[in-house]
């Protein structure tokens, strides 16, 4: 397989992955949200407040409103980001106006319920788009800016920036208990995205100790580009010299990392544990 056919493999699986993402996110609106009269945050937010006060389709709403947004999203972040939120646009806007006209009733009768169903749904759909360096455009692009250059959470971002759109939902539908479901949603959804974000960026350092530290050193460091440091150790027990190998590998490398050194070695010992930040290449970068 040559490196074109890989970064067409590449591309597809990240492509199918955001719209997966997508469509979870779409359909936590039209399920759970906009049938019981809540209002979310993001853009989608507006356009939920537009619905209920005029009953134009969300889904135009929101398209029409990212179409300025993303001009930022490509000067800011890069024509790919500008891509990917173009893409995401496109079929959220298809899948809202669609998925609208077919749900008109909630599937779920508890307000409190449906509030919390659509926030969580919707949180996970979005920290997927998010994993693959896409956006679903609205506050998604003020997040991903501020996060550029800020070590800020997304989820909280977005949190600071919806709080006004849900308030403003109060003026239209005039129900306290509403507004109060959409604070809900919103806290769930930024709990849900900041959850999936993290699982998907989690690292862990990996201490081996192995007699065939030469071979165990070369699949981490030319099968899974990782960076492999090996150190000098003495067994207290033993006295005898051993070799240490040292990496920081994300936590869905290790299981490929574990076998080929049950492969390798079976006897080597490893100690592993989860790392809460990894700054440098390859991982996050620093940002002050």
């Amino acid at each position: 397989m040559n490196k074109n056919q890989k970064f067409k493999i590449f591309l597809f699986k990240d492509y199918f992955i955001i719209t997966t993402g997508l469509l979870l996110y779409s359909l936590s609106w039209t399920l759970f949200i906009l049938p019981a009269k809540i209002t979310g945050g993001g853009v989608s937010g507006i356009g939920a407040v537009i619905y209920y006060a005029t009953g134009f389709p969300v889904g135009i709403t929101y398209f029409l409103v990212n179409v300025v947004l993303v001009i930022a999203a490509i000067r800011i972040l890069g024509p790919n980001f500008g891509i990917k939120t173009i893409y995401s646009m496109a079929v959220i806007s298809v899948t809202l106006t669609f998925s609208q006209h077919w749900i008109k009733h909630p599937i779920v009768d508890d307000t409190f319920l449906s509030s919390v169903l659509g926030g969580g749904i919707g949180g996970i759909g979005l920290g997927i788009v998010f994993s693959r360096g896409g956006s679903t455009g609205g506050t998604d692009i003020i997040a991903a800016i501020v996060n550029k250059y800020r070590n800020i959470s997304p989820g909280r971002i977005i949190l600071y920036c919806d709080v006004i759109i849900i308030a403003s939902s109060f003026l239209v539908i005039g129900a306290i208990d509403k507004l109060v479901y959409g604070y809900v949603s919103m806290a769930v959804t930024s709990y849900a995205l900041d959850s999936v974000l993290s699982g998907a960026n989690r690292s862990a350092q990996m201490l081996i100790f192995s007699r065939k530290y030469e071979e165990i050193a070369d699949f981490i460091n030319l099968q899974k580009y990782r960076g492999v440091t090996v150190i000098d150790g003495t067994g207290w027990y033993t006295k005898e010299n051993v070799k240490v190998v040292i990496s920081v590998v994300r936590k869905r490398e290790t299981g490929a990392i574990f076998r080929k050194i049950k492969e390798i070695d079976p006897d080597a010992f490893i100690s592993m544990g989860s790392v809460m930040g990894v700054y440098g290449e390859g991982f996050d970068q620093l940002k002050l």
